[in-house]
């Protein structure tokens, strides 16, 4: 099992996460069970360890004295990303799209340009989500006519053009998104227990190659991560909550609740221009969760005061370290194999 340990005077920055498998029939949730079994079949045969022998689990993570600061870091640094490559933020920012997003990547890095079989393309991304049971044909189809749209992904040299077998690739920004995501979340696993891992991915960069695939399938086949907790669900299924999530985690000055509450300070008006949504739909999240008890407004006269409860921000936690876990296992497994290949 990983061993995480206190590091005394570790800088906590670092960590990005743009936020599938959103279950709307009940016949489809109950059968999940099955998928993520067959799932994990696949990612024993890409190399993918079974679970017992993998190095870290989520609770290594949540039982690390500094989690939450490590935490609300990571999500502080998504904030700075996404002015970098906000479009890119934005398209990814649901949960679902977040994990599609992740799917089209692996399918990317797994592409044998000498085999035309392999790569991106919608067929196989249907066949990788299919053998989750979980985003529908059409769900995926119109996420990759987005990311063509907004020339996120191009068509591959040479790629025939005929719809359900055209070749395709990132562009570059897509690259720089997805690898400056990767190296931020080793950065945030540094922070937990000083291995270097982004120093030696910024040295390698076939570590983060292999390293994404396996992160994406031991997710994958983890129910924990593939259906939030209920309180995480109620931002992360909608357009952009995942970024208001983590955004909202980024304001208080501490994760560590006082009478069972954190305290932020916030304007839903300046939020919906940020992230480039309507007003009505980000007053519609929040009405939703306080409804539910998970946020709360300050009485009268305290404009612009909001609380998280308790329970939002234990079920984000316990999210998050299922998040922090694959990756670090998709990093040792990475590692492992690239020193095992002949040179």
């Amino acid at each position: 099992m990983g061993k995480l340990l206190l590091l005394k005077g570790v800088r906590l920055s670092g960590g990005w996460r743009p936020g599938i498998l959103k279950f709307k029939h009940p016949a489809r949730r109950a059968s999940f069970g099955g998928c993520a079994q067959q799932m994990r079949v696949v990612a024993e045969h890409e190399g993918v360890a079974p679970v017992g022998a993998l190095a870290f689990t989520a609770e290594d993570f949540r039982n690390h004295p500094n989690f939450r600061a490590i935490l609300q870091a990571s999500a502080r640094d998504l904030m700075s990303v996404f002015d970098v490559f906000p479009r890119v933020a934005r398209l990814v920012a649901s949960h679902q799209k977040w994990t599609l997003s992740q799917a089209v990547y692996t399918l990317h890095l797994e592409r044998d340009p000498a085999n035309p079989e392999t790569g991106i393309t919608t067929a196989r991304l249907l066949k990788f989500m299919h053998e989750m049971g979980g985003a529908s044909r059409n769900t995926a189809a119109a996420f990759i006519a987005e990311l063509l749209t907004y020339k996120l992904l191009r068509d591959t040299n040479g790629g025939r053009a005929r719809k359900k077998v055209r070749p395709l690739e990132p562009t570059e920004i897509s690259e720089g998104a997805m690898l400056r995501w990767f190296m931020s979340q080793m950065g945030t696993l540094d922070r937990f227990d000083g291995k270097g891992r982004l120093q030696r991915v910024e040295a390698d960069r076939t570590i983060f190659e292999r390293a994404q695939p396996i992160a994406t399938r031991l997710l994958l086949a983890d129910r924990r991560w593939n259906e939030p907790p209920e309180a995480v669900a109620a931002f992360v299924w909608t357009e952009c909550g995942g970024l208001l999530l983590d955004d909202l985690m980024s304001r208080p000055q501490s994760l560590d609740p006082v009478d069972g509450k954190v305290w932020l300070e916030a304007s839903l008006s300046e939020l919906a221009t940020h992230y480039m949504i309507s007003n009505t739909h980000i007053r519609r999240i929040f009405t939703r969760a306080q409804d539910a008890g998970l946020i709360g407004r300050a009485g009268e006269g305290q404009r612009g005061l909001f609380w998280l409860g308790e329970r939002l921000l234990d079920e984000y936690c316990q999210w998050q370290s299922v998040k922090m876990a694959g990756l670090a296992n998709g990093y040792e497994q990475a590692v492992r194999q690239a020193t095992s290949t002949p040179e």
